[in-house]
């Protein structure tokens, strides 16, 4: 087998493992400044003395993103090992019976990127589904004013025509239809992002690992 073929069937074997063996929570994330940020990645098939990393990908402008090691937790030695540059008492990692997880203090503007967990596998990389973490300054309001203004719609007025009500409760029913639509396309783009993210990742390490 050529060796380039050989990289991309350990990829999609690495993502296959990924999708059952390292399961993030949440996908997305949306944490205020100088807030906390928690993500929990579950290794439900793996052993208990499985060595799990983290990785982070910032968010910027370029497509040429790099990974960053921040840090892997060790359950049998119950140690925790930090990538170079790393502030000890910003990064926080542990584990319990079948989850890791890693805890972000006080997060910045500059810590909003992708999240990934990752194991050694043999031979290939696993990895996580991946988190997607927004760090804002402020939340936005919209969502909870648009989910106010459809609970008020809700209510069809007594119309005296029955043409009326029926095209009343018609197009609230098209608004609905359409949030949902809108919700289903953004959730979809997030899914595919992240995929995208991960094989990239994967990539990336087998070529480092097979230098």
């Amino acid at each position: 087998m050529q060796p380039w073929l050989w990289l991309v069937f350990s990829v999609k074997l690495a993502a296959l493992w990924s999708s059952s063996a390292l399961i993030q929570t949440p996908r997305s994330l949306t944490v205020l400044t100088n807030q906390m940020a928690k993500v929990s990645c579950e290794a439900k098939t793996l052993p208990k003395t499985t060595v799990i990393s983290w990785l982070r990908q910032r968010q910027g402008p370029t497509k040429d993103k790099h990974f960053e090691f921040l840090a892997s937790w060790n359950p049998s030695r119950r140690t925790a090992t930090y990538g170079e540059g790393v502030k000890k008492e910003s990064i926080m990692v542990f584990s319990d019976i079948t989850r890791h997880i890693l805890n972000l203090t006080s997060v910045k503007l500059e810590d909003s990127g992708s999240y990934f967990c990752m194991m050694v596998g043999s031979p290939q990389l696993i990895f996580g589904t991946g988190t997607e973490l927004s760090v804002v300054d402020v939340l936005s309001t919209t969502a909870q004013t648009t989910k106010k203004t459809v609970f008020k719609k809700k209510l069809c007025p007594v119309p005296k025509p029955k043409a009326q009500k029926g095209l009343t409760c018609g197009l609230i029913t098209l608004s609905l239809l359409v949030a949902s639509l809108l919700v289903l396309l953004v959730s979809l783009s997030v899914a595919i992002r992240l995929h995208c993210l991960r094989r990239k990742a994967q990539i990336r390490f087998m070529k480092q690992f097979h230098k």
